[in-house]
């Protein structure tokens, strides 16, 4: 009996003292964007088609990636016919998003406009992963609006996620 009582006691000596449990409060989308802030968050298009079209509001998660770097995979509309290159873009969800007839509802387009004037290299058939400082603020151009506008960063040939 007394061998197990200070087995228990030598124990407990090493054991830590109970902690209060961390709460998050947040979507996974914000708390990603809080915990590992120099990394990007990932944006589904189903997130940014979070955001009401008849009244403009953002739900809180949305919100909160307002002013964050973020990654998004996507297509890239040149704002022009026939552009090579561009610093200017939308950013749409899918292959064929014409902003002609009909584009896209606003907040399933991202109007681009590159950090430092660096110039993408525009593929109309191939899917990106994109980086940026997402901004909710609609934006007005010949095309129509958007309701998120970004600072680009960089584009890189998208690559489907490795099923492990």
């Amino acid at each position: 009996m007394l061998l197990s009582s200070l087995l228990l006691a030598s124990t407990m000596a090493f054991m830590p003292a109970r902690v209060a449990p961390i709460v998050f409060t947040g979507s996974p989308a914000v708390v990603a964007a809080e915990t590992f802030a120099t990394d990007p968050v990932l944006v589904d298009w189903r997130i940014l088609g979070g955001l009401d079209l008849n009244t403009g509001k953002a739900p809180a998660s949305l919100e909160a990636l307002d002013g964050k770097l973020v990654k998004i995979a996507a297509f890239i509309v040149p704002l022009e016919d026939n552009m090579q290159e561009s610093d200017e873009f939308l950013l749409v969800p899918y292959f064929g998003a014409c902003v002609h007839t009909p584009p896209p509802p606003p907040n399933q387009m991202v109007y681009v406009k590159m950090k430092g004037g660096k110039t993408v290299k525009i593929g109309w058939w191939d899917p990106v992963m994109f980086e940026g400082i997402l901004h909710l603020k609609q934006t007005e151009s010949v095309y129509g609006a958007s309701y998120y506008e970004m600072e680009g960063i960089d584009s890189k040939p998208y690559a489907p996620p490795v099923k492990k």
